[in-house]
């Protein structure tokens, strides 16, 4: 694959990193030529000092035979323009961060796909977290959370079944490991003291499911 990164902030850098590890092609954009030079002592890779919204930088970039482009800066006119312009390259994928929710729907409009402001994701996982320290986050992936849970003795969700405790939407049993053995969580499945429970919840659940989960076993 053949990517294109505009931005060089924590996101970007980290995602140039990952990518190259990978054995991926690398451009990557940044107005901040201390920025390019840093990233280029410690990956293989294209960097170039410039303006995202600017053709030609992107097209130095290579955009003509880019996978996908990336944009991560703070700054969503230039995340947006930078996306419309690789579009009429025929950039077959376009992500972008999208810093203020409010610009979500321009973004959709020209085909991009979008990630939340980052630093407000990770504020609001704290949050939720913080109020449930009973619960462990096991992984944050696009779209949702997988957390675990242990079940206390004399809790309200011991003794009863799966189907008995899934009241909240976009929330899903995954495993339950009992005594050294994984059990497929099906709606006749008894809890009992001591299970370790997988949960998936969608982001938009999060709080809920935690909460949910918390006051059920604990």
């Amino acid at each position: 694959m053949y990517l294109v990164i505009v931005g060089l902030g924590g996101i970007g850098k980290s995602l140039a990193g990952i990518a190259s590890e990978n054995g991926h092609s690398v451009a990557v954009i940044d107005r901040d030529e201390e920025r390019c030079a840093e990233i280029l002592r410690q990956y293989d890779l294209l960097a170039i000092a410039g303006n995202a919204t600017d053709k030609s930088i992107l097209e130095d970039a290579g955009v003509d035979r880019a996978d996908a482009l990336v944009a991560t800066t703070s700054d969503d006119a230039l995340n947006l323009m930078a996306c419309w312009l690789a579009k009429r390259y025929n950039v077959r994928t376009l992500v972008s961060i999208v810093n203020q929710t409010e610009h979500a729907d321009l973004f959709k409009e020209v085909g991009v796909r979008i990630s939340e402001n980052p630093d407000e994701i990770v504020a609001r996982s704290l949050y939720v977290w913080s109020e449930n320290p009973d619960t462990k986050l096991l992984a944050s992936i696009e779209g949702g959370s997988i957390f675990e849970i242990t079940v206390n003795e004399g809790t309200q969700g011991v003794g009863k079944a799966v189907r008995e405790v899934s009241k909240v939407k976009d929330m899903l049993y995954i495993a339950i490991r009992r005594g050294g053995k994984l059990i497929i969580p099906s709606g006749n499945v008894i809890f009992q003291p001591d299970d370790a429970i997988t949960v998936f919840t969608k982001k938009e659940s999060e709080g809920r499911s935690v909460k949910y989960m918390s006051g059920l076993f604990h």
